[in-house]
């Protein structure tokens, strides 16, 4: 009776699930946890080695599996750690690394979380090795979610989609988004974990009796290992065939203006004029060269951010400038201004601007930086840095959607969806653009306080997600580059280099057509943190099962 009962608990004996197999040793988990956080570094922009992201993801759930969930979270910290001090460097060029360790501290904090619920989950993933890539994939996509929206409305930098953009995964951005590249990613490593996490016949932790190296049990191993590894082949593979969208509609040509900046630093608007006058000439020359038959005439132009920090509706200097521009060539300007206003604060803006006529739409930026466009909690900010009085005045949050008209010659007014430099991360931000009526994207930023560094290149990679996803041409202008057209594709047409001047002409399609990820919105990062939510119901109820059965074998030995 007894050995009957034994044999119910099948499923956790060694021939299955291989108990025996301790988790992996605290000094070498640690070592894995820290080498993944470092690897996954090189998978992002400038370096683009893709596919390092599901390496790292792999080296990770090998450090955690079988872990208590607190050792889990440490481990998870760790990680977060070494990436995001290594990935965000640029933040701390002008303020101090203190501000690299302080970010990235609080980004690891939620790597603790998904560490802690990946060690949670590995009863899980012992019991059904299927679940491997979904609990894993869940996982990563639940914690980029969190992380993404809170506190302050989150930072969503070091996605593993964003990393994606010359690998296979990006085709998969235009069925379910960001979230569906991240879990795909992550996925991969969880493939690679139930590959080679099993209890092969030569393993050191194997009982005496069953080393001996046998070679049918190697076969069978191998052959499972195999197939597992044949299904990353297979994922790649499948991504690979997923069509990208295609922009169908009428062609407008587009003008991006890369007026660059003084100099390099905090300080580059200290010379705000001069960042002003860079853009106003560089669109002179355009129209001289449009009207000597060198260039084609554009039916929109794109200023970056902060390409006019004097506030061109109170200065009438910077209004007659930017007239002067608008009317030499003959097209609408998306010009990026700093406002004075509401009341005490300053608005960050993209100013329509017509020729012969002004300001006649705008965007108001959704989401100004926290710590970088507004302090909250200053007085208690101040306490632990000076440096937030940098930020001598708050910006204010708009309210409405970024899709402004642009009245053109040719093609009618054109919908543009207007977001302003980080909001590119949020996907949220984007989709609501598209959903309002953009038929190309605009994406206007500022990069001169982060210097020769990633920041520009990482940001350039999430615009490209984002041409996929929506399925339009977008355009990056920055006032020192990179500076980028994107077709729908994700490919970069044309771009202007870093702290250089330049002007980008490309002719595009416009799009009203909405892929599947538009339509699709927020509900696959909802099902993909809702089957994380799954993984860990179902741990907790293998474990009551399982010490409920070894209650009963003990009472009855």
């Amino acid at each position: 009776m007894a050995e009957g009962r034994r044999r119910r608990w099948r499923p956790w004996s060694k021939a299955t699930v291989d108990p025996e197999r301790p988790p992996v040793k605290g000094w070498l988990a640690a070592l894995l946890a820290v080498g993944s956080g470092a690897l996954l570094v090189p998978a992002f922009p400038p370096h683009d080695l893709w596919w390092l992201a599901p390496v790292s993801v792999a080296m990770l759930a090998v450090a955690v599996h079988r872990q208590r969930a607190r050792r889990g979270a440490w481990l998870g910290l760790l990680h977060g750690l070494v990436f995001f001090v290594l990935l965000l460097e640029w933040v701390g060029i002008y303020v101090g690394e203190a501000f690299v360790y302080l970010l990235g501290a609080v980004e690891a904090a939620y790597v603790a979380g998904l560490g802690a619920m990946l060690a949670a989950s590995s009863r899980v993933m012992d019991r059904y090795r299927w679940s491997w890539p979904l609990v894993v994939g869940a996982g990563w996509v639940t914690q980029e979610a969190v992380r993404g929206r809170w506190p302050f409305g989150g930072f969503p930098w070091g996605r593993l989609a964003f990393a994606e953009t010359d690998g296979p995964l990006l085709h998969l951005a235009s069925v379910a988004g960001a979230p569906l590249v991240t879990f795909a990613t992550a996925a991969l490593g969880g493939l690679l974990v139930a590959a080679l996490w099993r209890p092969w016949p030569f393993s050191a932790h194997v009982a005496p009796r069953r080393a001996a190296v046998r070679a049918p049990a190697v076969r069978a191993e191998a052959w499972r290992a195999g197939a597992w590894l044949a299904a990353v082949g297979v994922v790649l593979l499948g991504a690979w065939f997923v069509p990208t969208p295609k922009a169908t509609g009428q062609n407008v040509t587009v003008a991006v203006i890369q007026g660059n900046v003084p100099r390099l630093g905090l300080d580059f608007n200290a010379q705000r004029r001069a960042v002003l006058d860079n853009h106003v000439t560089r669109t002179l020359t355009l129209a001289r060269d449009v009207a000597a038959g060198k260039a084609k005439q554009p039916d929109l132009v794109i200023w970056p951010e902060n390409a006019s920090d004097i506030d061109p509706l109170i200065n009438e200097d910077a209004r007659a400038e930017i007239d002067e521009a608008a009317s030499a060539i003959k097209a609408p300007i998306l010009v990026g201004a700093v406002l004075r206003g509401p009341g005490e604060y300053l608005t960050n803006a993209g100013l329509v601007w017509a020729p012969g006529e002004g300001p006649v739409d705008r965007y108001e930026k959704r989401h100004p930086v926290p710590f970088g466009e507004y302090i909250p909690m200053r007085e208690l900010a101040r306490k632990v840095t000076t440096k937030v009085d940098l930020v001598r005045r708050d910006f204010k949050a708009g309210t409405e959607i970024g899709a402004v008209g642009m009245p053109t010659t040719n093609a009618g007014v054109v919908q543009v969806g207007d977001v302003i430099c980080f909001e590119v991360a949020y996907d949220s931000l984007v989709t609501d653009t598209v959903n309002a009526g953009a038929q190309i994207l605009a994406v206007q930023t500022n990069n001169a306080t982060f210097g020769l560094s990633g920041e520009s290149p990482q940001q350039v990679a999430m615009a490209r997600l984002r041409a996929v996803e929506h399925g339009k041409w977008s355009v990056v202008a920055s006032t020192s580059g990179i500076s980028a057209t994107i077709g729908p594709n994700g490919r970069i047409y044309d771009h202007a280099g870093l702290f250089s001047a330049g002007t980008l002409i490309r002719s595009l399609a416009l799009s009203q057509d909405r892929t599947l990820a538009t339509a699709l919105g927020q509900w696959p990062e909802a099902a993909f943190c809702t089957l994380s939510g799954v993984a860990l119901v179902a741990a907790a109820a293998l474990r009551r099962r399982r010490s409920a059965g070894v209650g009963r074998l003990t009472e009855e030995g």
